[in-house]
Protein backbone atom coordinates (compact mmCIF):
# COMPACT_ATOMS: atom_id res chain seq x y z
CA UNK A 1 0.00 0.00 0.00
CA UNK A 2 0.93 3.68 -0.63
CA UNK A 3 1.94 5.69 1.86
CA UNK A 4 -0.75 8.53 0.47
CA UNK A 5 -2.52 5.83 1.07
CA UNK A 6 -2.57 4.99 4.05
CA UNK A 7 -2.44 8.49 5.13
CA UNK A 8 -5.79 9.14 3.93
CA UNK A 9 -6.76 6.11 5.18
CA UNK A 10 -6.21 7.73 8.54
CA UNK A 11 -8.07 10.84 7.88
CA UNK A 12 -10.82 8.73 6.54
CA UNK A 13 -11.16 7.49 10.40
CA UNK A 14 -12.01 11.38 11.39
CA UNK A 15 -15.48 11.18 9.63
CA UNK A 16 -16.85 7.78 11.18
CA UNK A 17 -19.33 7.57 13.78
CA UNK A 18 -18.50 3.94 15.87
CA UNK A 19 -21.30 2.98 18.65
CA UNK A 20 -20.05 0.68 20.82
CA UNK A 21 -21.90 -1.67 23.23
CA UNK A 22 -20.44 -3.92 26.39
CA UNK A 23 -19.54 -3.82 29.36
CA UNK A 24 -17.83 -0.67 30.54
CA UNK A 25 -15.15 -0.64 33.76
CA UNK A 26 -13.79 1.95 36.19
CA UNK A 27 -9.76 1.37 36.13
CA UNK A 28 -8.11 2.56 38.98
CA UNK A 29 -4.51 2.53 39.55
CA UNK A 30 -2.38 2.95 43.34
CA UNK A 31 1.02 3.35 42.20
CA UNK A 32 3.75 3.75 45.75
CA UNK A 33 6.49 2.49 47.29
CA UNK A 34 7.36 -0.71 48.81
CA UNK A 35 10.63 -0.57 51.86
CA UNK A 36 9.15 -3.28 54.48
CA UNK A 37 6.77 -6.24 55.02
CA UNK A 38 4.27 -6.14 56.93
CA UNK A 39 3.83 -7.53 60.40
CA UNK A 40 0.84 -9.16 60.24
CA UNK A 41 1.32 -10.91 57.32
CA UNK A 42 4.10 -12.00 54.76
CA UNK A 43 3.23 -9.36 52.52
CA UNK A 44 5.00 -5.82 51.43
CA UNK A 45 3.84 -2.73 52.39
CA UNK A 46 2.86 -0.02 49.59
CA UNK A 47 3.10 3.41 50.98
CA UNK A 48 0.59 5.09 48.11
CA UNK A 49 1.80 8.55 46.44
CA UNK A 50 -0.19 8.05 43.60
CA UNK A 51 -4.04 7.30 42.93
CA UNK A 52 -5.34 7.76 39.07
CA UNK A 53 -9.00 6.97 37.30
CA UNK A 54 -8.83 5.10 33.88
CA UNK A 55 -11.86 4.58 31.59
CA UNK A 56 -11.50 0.34 30.82
CA UNK A 57 -13.54 -2.49 29.47
CA UNK A 58 -16.01 -1.27 26.76
CA UNK A 59 -15.44 2.49 27.50
CA UNK A 60 -11.61 1.99 26.52
CA UNK A 61 -12.73 0.77 23.65
CA UNK A 62 -14.64 3.90 23.03
CA UNK A 63 -11.30 6.22 24.25
CA UNK A 64 -9.28 4.41 21.33
CA UNK A 65 -11.87 5.27 18.54
CA UNK A 66 -11.72 9.06 19.71
CA UNK A 67 -7.33 8.11 19.56
CA UNK A 68 -8.14 7.29 15.92
CA UNK A 69 -10.11 10.61 15.51
CA UNK A 70 -13.38 9.02 15.31
CA UNK A 71 -16.75 10.09 16.81
CA UNK A 72 -17.61 7.18 19.43
CA UNK A 73 -21.12 6.84 21.05
CA UNK A 74 -20.41 4.34 24.16
CA UNK A 75 -23.98 2.39 25.31
CA UNK A 76 -23.22 0.41 28.70
CA UNK A 77 -25.15 0.06 31.84
CA UNK A 78 -22.95 1.57 35.23
CA UNK A 79 -24.21 0.59 38.71
CA UNK A 80 -25.79 3.68 41.02
CA UNK A 81 -23.35 3.77 43.25
CA UNK A 82 -20.28 6.32 43.77
CA UNK A 83 -17.93 5.05 41.34
CA UNK A 84 -20.76 5.50 38.31
CA UNK A 85 -20.17 9.41 39.71
CA UNK A 86 -16.11 9.34 38.99
CA UNK A 87 -16.76 7.30 35.57
CA UNK A 88 -19.01 10.14 34.36
CA UNK A 89 -16.57 12.80 35.27
CA UNK A 90 -13.54 10.53 33.58
CA UNK A 91 -16.22 10.84 30.25
CA UNK A 92 -16.21 13.89 30.84
CA UNK A 93 -13.11 14.76 31.27
CA UNK A 94 -12.04 13.07 27.93
CA UNK A 95 -15.03 14.54 25.89
CA UNK A 96 -17.06 11.80 25.62
CA UNK A 97 -21.13 11.60 25.49
CA UNK A 98 -23.15 9.65 28.38
CA UNK A 99 -26.50 9.38 26.19
CA UNK A 100 -25.94 6.20 25.78
CA UNK A 101 -25.27 5.55 29.30
CA UNK A 102 -28.05 3.61 31.44
CA UNK A 103 -27.73 3.74 35.13
CA UNK A 104 -29.49 0.47 37.45
CA UNK A 105 -29.47 1.56 41.42
CA UNK A 106 -29.69 -2.95 41.81
CA UNK A 107 -26.03 -3.13 40.14
CA UNK A 108 -22.75 -1.72 41.18
CA UNK A 109 -20.44 -0.18 38.63
CA UNK A 110 -17.58 -2.77 37.79
CA UNK A 111 -14.47 -1.28 39.13
CA UNK A 112 -10.69 -3.21 38.91
CA UNK A 113 -8.22 -1.61 41.25
CA UNK A 114 -4.36 -2.35 40.93
CA UNK A 115 -1.85 -1.81 43.07
CA UNK A 116 1.83 -1.21 42.04
CA UNK A 117 4.98 -1.31 44.06
CA UNK A 118 8.46 0.31 42.63
CA UNK A 119 6.31 0.05 39.31
CA UNK A 120 5.52 -3.48 39.72
CA UNK A 121 2.29 -4.30 39.82
CA UNK A 122 1.31 -6.38 43.49
CA UNK A 123 -2.14 -7.18 43.66
CA UNK A 124 -5.74 -6.46 41.77
CA UNK A 125 -9.15 -6.11 43.42
CA UNK A 126 -12.04 -6.64 41.66
CA UNK A 127 -15.41 -5.13 42.76
CA UNK A 128 -18.24 -6.61 40.11
CA UNK A 129 -21.47 -8.28 39.82
CA UNK A 130 -21.01 -10.79 37.01
CA UNK A 131 -24.97 -11.65 36.75
CA UNK A 132 -26.36 -10.87 33.30
CA UNK A 133 -28.80 -7.35 33.96
CA UNK A 134 -32.28 -7.22 34.53
CA UNK A 135 -34.74 -7.77 31.65
CA UNK A 136 -35.83 -4.49 32.55
CA UNK A 137 -32.34 -2.72 32.24
CA UNK A 138 -31.69 -5.11 28.88
CA UNK A 139 -35.29 -3.81 27.14
CA UNK A 140 -33.95 -0.21 28.30
CA UNK A 141 -30.30 -0.29 26.83
CA UNK A 142 -31.70 -2.07 23.60
CA UNK A 143 -34.18 0.71 23.23
CA UNK A 144 -31.58 3.40 23.82
CA UNK A 145 -29.14 1.44 21.10
CA UNK A 146 -32.47 1.49 18.61
CA UNK A 147 -32.63 5.56 19.11
CA UNK A 148 -29.50 6.20 18.39
CA UNK A 149 -29.12 4.06 15.78
CA UNK A 150 -32.34 5.80 14.09
CA UNK A 151 -31.20 9.44 14.92
CA UNK A 152 -27.28 9.02 13.58
CA UNK A 153 -25.46 8.03 10.75
CA UNK A 154 -23.53 4.96 12.57
CA UNK A 155 -20.50 3.40 10.49
CA UNK A 156 -19.63 0.72 12.80
CA UNK A 157 -20.97 -1.00 15.79
CA UNK A 158 -18.34 -2.54 18.14
CA UNK A 159 -19.82 -5.41 21.06
CA UNK A 160 -17.33 -5.08 23.24
CA UNK A 161 -17.88 -8.52 25.74
CA UNK A 162 -16.07 -9.23 28.72
CA UNK A 163 -18.36 -11.29 30.52
CA UNK A 164 -19.71 -8.40 33.32
CA UNK A 165 -23.07 -9.33 32.81
CA UNK A 166 -24.43 -6.05 30.35
CA UNK A 167 -23.73 -8.53 27.20
CA UNK A 168 -26.87 -10.53 27.08
CA UNK A 169 -27.69 -13.16 24.48
CA UNK A 170 -30.48 -10.76 23.42
CA UNK A 171 -28.63 -7.67 23.41
CA UNK A 172 -26.66 -9.41 20.80
CA UNK A 173 -29.35 -10.82 18.45
CA UNK A 174 -30.80 -7.21 18.17
CA UNK A 175 -27.72 -5.14 17.52
CA UNK A 176 -26.89 -7.40 15.01
CA UNK A 177 -30.42 -7.68 13.29
CA UNK A 178 -30.71 -3.59 13.80
CA UNK A 179 -27.32 -3.39 12.57
CA UNK A 180 -27.80 -5.46 9.40
CA UNK A 181 -30.99 -4.45 8.49
CA UNK A 182 -28.84 -0.81 7.95
CA UNK A 183 -25.89 -2.41 6.43
CA UNK A 184 -24.15 -1.03 9.71
CA UNK A 185 -20.87 -3.74 10.10
CA UNK A 186 -20.44 -5.10 12.82
CA UNK A 187 -17.57 -6.23 15.15
CA UNK A 188 -17.26 -8.09 18.26
CA UNK A 189 -14.58 -8.84 21.11
CA UNK A 190 -16.26 -11.74 22.87
CA UNK A 191 -15.17 -13.67 26.03
CA UNK A 192 -16.55 -17.54 26.84
CA UNK A 193 -20.03 -17.17 28.36
CA UNK A 194 -21.83 -15.34 24.82
CA UNK A 195 -18.82 -17.51 22.67
CA UNK A 196 -21.16 -18.85 20.35
CA UNK A 197 -24.05 -16.08 20.43
CA UNK A 198 -22.40 -14.03 17.84
CA UNK A 199 -23.19 -14.90 14.37
CA UNK A 200 -24.16 -13.09 11.43
CA UNK A 201 -21.60 -10.34 11.61
CA UNK A 202 -18.76 -8.97 9.91
CA UNK A 203 -15.72 -9.35 12.48
CA UNK A 204 -15.23 -11.42 15.40
CA UNK A 205 -12.20 -11.05 17.43
CA UNK A 206 -10.83 -13.57 20.15
CA UNK A 207 -7.78 -14.27 21.25
CA UNK A 208 -6.68 -18.08 21.61
CA UNK A 209 -7.17 -18.58 24.96
CA UNK A 210 -10.88 -17.39 24.31
CA UNK A 211 -11.29 -19.33 20.80
CA UNK A 212 -10.45 -22.67 22.20
CA UNK A 213 -12.39 -22.25 26.00
CA UNK A 214 -15.52 -20.90 23.67
CA UNK A 215 -15.45 -24.06 21.49
CA UNK A 216 -14.54 -26.02 24.40
CA UNK A 217 -11.25 -27.77 22.74
CA UNK A 218 -7.69 -27.89 23.35
CA UNK A 219 -5.70 -25.44 20.70
CA UNK A 220 -1.76 -25.03 21.56
CA UNK A 221 0.23 -22.02 21.16
CA UNK A 222 2.01 -21.89 17.94
CA UNK A 223 -0.11 -24.53 16.44
CA UNK A 224 -1.09 -22.51 13.53
CA UNK A 225 -2.54 -25.41 11.51
CA UNK A 226 -4.87 -26.36 14.04
CA UNK A 227 -5.72 -23.02 14.98
CA UNK A 228 -6.64 -22.04 11.44
CA UNK A 229 -8.77 -25.28 11.14
CA UNK A 230 -10.57 -24.04 13.93
CA UNK A 231 -10.91 -20.41 13.28
CA UNK A 232 -12.56 -21.35 9.62
CA UNK A 233 -15.07 -23.38 10.95
CA UNK A 234 -16.56 -21.68 13.78
CA UNK A 235 -16.29 -18.54 11.08
CA UNK A 236 -18.10 -20.40 8.25
CA UNK A 237 -20.61 -22.03 10.93
CA UNK A 238 -21.82 -18.82 12.38
CA UNK A 239 -21.60 -16.97 9.19
CA UNK A 240 -18.97 -14.18 10.17
CA UNK A 241 -17.03 -12.29 7.45
CA UNK A 242 -13.65 -11.79 9.02
CA UNK A 243 -12.34 -13.48 12.33
CA UNK A 244 -9.34 -11.67 13.73
CA UNK A 245 -7.81 -14.49 16.46
CA UNK A 246 -5.36 -12.63 18.79
CA UNK A 247 -1.89 -14.64 19.01
CA UNK A 248 0.12 -12.42 22.07
CA UNK A 249 3.64 -12.26 20.85
CA UNK A 250 2.77 -14.43 17.79
CA UNK A 251 0.79 -12.11 15.86
CA UNK A 252 -2.68 -12.50 14.70
CA UNK A 253 -4.07 -14.77 12.32
CA UNK A 254 -6.93 -13.49 9.72
CA UNK A 255 -10.04 -15.49 8.75
CA UNK A 256 -11.79 -14.94 5.77
CA UNK A 257 -13.24 -16.74 2.47
CA UNK A 258 -10.03 -15.19 0.85
CA UNK A 259 -6.91 -15.65 3.30
CA UNK A 260 -6.51 -17.89 6.06
CA UNK A 261 -2.81 -16.78 7.64
CA UNK A 262 -0.69 -15.64 10.52
CA UNK A 263 0.67 -12.08 10.62
CA UNK A 264 3.71 -11.84 12.42
CA UNK A 265 4.02 -9.45 15.55
CA UNK A 266 6.46 -5.91 15.74
CA UNK A 267 8.64 -6.25 17.97
CA UNK A 268 8.31 -4.05 20.41
CA UNK A 269 9.00 -3.96 24.32
CA UNK A 270 6.20 -5.04 26.65
CA UNK A 271 5.74 -3.69 29.51
CA UNK A 272 1.85 -4.30 30.46
CA UNK A 273 -0.62 -6.62 27.95
CA UNK A 274 -3.83 -4.63 29.96
CA UNK A 275 -6.02 -3.21 27.12
CA UNK A 276 -4.40 -4.67 23.82
CA UNK A 277 -7.21 -6.06 23.05
CA UNK A 278 -9.16 -3.11 23.01
CA UNK A 279 -7.18 -1.23 21.21
CA UNK A 280 -7.05 -4.05 18.14
CA UNK A 281 -10.72 -4.36 17.73
CA UNK A 282 -10.90 -0.58 18.01
CA UNK A 283 -8.39 0.02 15.11
CA UNK A 284 -9.87 -2.60 13.11
CA UNK A 285 -12.91 -1.71 13.04
CA UNK A 286 -12.37 1.46 12.56
CA UNK A 287 -10.87 0.16 9.12
CA UNK A 288 -13.69 -1.81 8.49
CA UNK A 289 -15.68 0.92 8.53
CA UNK A 290 -13.36 2.39 6.57
CA UNK A 291 -13.40 -0.03 3.78
CA UNK A 292 -9.83 -0.75 4.42
CA UNK A 293 -8.50 -4.15 2.85
CA UNK A 294 -8.73 -7.21 5.28
CA UNK A 295 -5.42 -8.18 4.96
CA UNK A 296 -3.94 -4.57 5.83
CA UNK A 297 -6.90 -4.23 8.52
CA UNK A 298 -5.22 -6.92 10.00
CA UNK A 299 -1.77 -5.70 9.63
CA UNK A 300 -2.44 -2.00 10.82
CA UNK A 301 -4.60 -3.10 14.19
CA UNK A 302 -1.89 -5.68 15.23
CA UNK A 303 0.71 -3.32 14.68
CA UNK A 304 -1.40 -0.90 17.44
CA UNK A 305 -2.08 -3.46 19.75
CA UNK A 306 1.99 -4.33 20.25
CA UNK A 307 2.41 -0.96 20.64
CA UNK A 308 -0.31 -0.10 23.61
CA UNK A 309 1.45 -2.74 25.26
CA UNK A 310 4.63 -0.84 25.31
CA UNK A 311 2.69 1.28 28.35
CA UNK A 312 2.34 0.29 31.39
CA UNK A 313 -1.78 0.26 32.43
CA UNK A 314 -4.41 0.44 30.12
CA UNK A 315 -4.20 3.75 28.12
CA UNK A 316 -5.47 4.54 24.71
CA UNK A 317 -3.54 4.25 21.58
CA UNK A 318 -1.28 7.66 19.82
CA UNK A 319 -2.72 8.45 16.40
CA UNK A 320 0.32 9.74 15.08
CA UNK A 321 2.76 7.27 16.34
CA UNK A 322 0.50 4.43 14.67
CA UNK A 323 0.46 6.05 11.66
CA UNK A 324 4.25 6.54 11.61
CA UNK A 325 4.96 2.97 12.64
CA UNK A 326 2.71 1.73 9.68
CA UNK A 327 4.12 3.99 7.31
CA UNK A 328 7.31 2.32 8.40
CA UNK A 329 6.16 -0.99 7.55
CA UNK A 330 4.72 -0.27 4.83
CA UNK A 331 8.06 1.64 3.49
CA UNK A 332 9.61 -1.57 3.95
CA UNK A 333 7.42 -3.65 1.85
CA UNK A 334 7.22 -1.64 -0.75
CA UNK A 335 11.41 -1.70 -0.96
Amino acid sequence: MEIKKIKRIFESFNKLNILIVGDSILDAYMWGDVDRISPEAPIPVVSVNKKENRLGGAANVTLNIKALGANPILCSVLGGDDKQAIFARQMADNNLEISGLIIDNNRKTTVKTRIFGHNQQLLRIDEEILERISKKTEKELINRIKSIISKTVIDAVIIADYDKGVVTPALIREVAEMANSKNIPVAADPKIKNFNQYKNINLFKPNLKELAGGLKTELVKGDFENIKATAKLHRESKNIRYILVTLSEQGVLLGSEETNEVISAEAHQVSDVSGAGDTVISVASACMAANVPPLDMAIIANLAGSLVCEKVGVSPLDKEQLLSETCNIYSKIIE
